[in-house]
């Protein structure tokens, strides 16, 4: 399964992909808009963590992944015990 974290701290990156590996998860984190997120491509899940997260970046993130398949998750905490429920509920 694909994981894409848009928003978050910065300093979680490593914690946030080590999380998703031990869920059997490859990941990709956004923490800034950085060329409008146009590497988001298509994937499985998108884990919006919108306390860090500007309205523009947000908008951004959901119109690449319109028309997709992909499973849209918002926290508005962006800790790790948040991403471990989501992946949780999510991977089964």
């Amino acid at each position: 399964m694909s994981v894409v974290i848009v928003g978050g701290n910065e300093c979680m990156t490593r914690q946030y992909m080590d999380i998703c590996k031990s869920y059997g998860c490859k990941a990709k984190c956004y923490h800034k808009m950085k060329s409008g997120l146009k590497n988001l491509g298509a994937p499985d899940l998108l884990v919006l963590f919108t306390d860090t997260m500007s309205h523009k970046m947000l908008r951004t993130a959901l119109s690449e992944t319109k028309g997709s398949d992909t499973i849209v998750a918002r926290s508005h905490s962006s800790s790790a015990s948040a991403l471990k429920g989501i992946l949780k509920a999510h991977t089964g």
